[in-house]
């Protein structure tokens, strides 16, 4: 079965440099936003404020959606639909531990990125910058999160 994995993704700029984490996946060192699979039942825009803290130590404000983009990895087949966000990110807590696998965070700027274009995790990584310089925004709330309770009101409803 080919299982699809949801994930979030944050963007955040300053002074033409972008935040992103050197990681171990797979045994080898890459360079990836700060991102992550979404929890069962966790909101979008909460696993990507989750994310952030957890691998940067950054907390995590989103502005827009910059980007949705679905990715199969060409070696193991497995599919990525990530939801890409930006804002900005504020209180850095340099004390913190931050999550398992990751090295450091580092603020990049494009080009550099694209000089490290084998170390990057995924494709996903640069178009996403790519089409937040472009002005690539959507609502934050562009996708609603239906719960079973929200389900079985509206079936009493009807």
């Amino acid at each position: 079965m080919n299982k699809l994995h949801l994930t979030v993704a944050a963007i955040v700029e300053r002074h033409r440099r972008y935040l992103v984490v050197e990681e171990l996946a797979g045994g080898q060192k890459v360079i990836n936003q700060p991102a992550g699979h979404v929890e069962p039942g966790e909101p979008l825009r909460d696993a990507v404020i989750r994310e952030m803290q957890e691998e940067t130590a950054w907390r995590f404000e989103p502005a827009a959606i910059s980007g949705v983009y679905l990715w199969q990895h060409p070696e193991n087949g497995e599919r990525f639909l990530r939801v890409v966000f930006c804002g900005s990110c504020l209180n850095h807590q340099a004390e913190q531990q931050l999550d398992e696998g990751i090295i450091r965070a580092l603020w990049l700027s494009r080009q550099e990125l694209e000089a490290r274009g084998p170390q990057l995790r995924s494709p996903m990584v640069l178009r996403a910058i790519d089409d937040y310089q472009d002005g690539h925004r959507f609502p934050v709330n562009m996708f609603q999160q239906i719960e079973i309770e929200d389900l079985a009101a509206h079936a009493q409803v009807v």
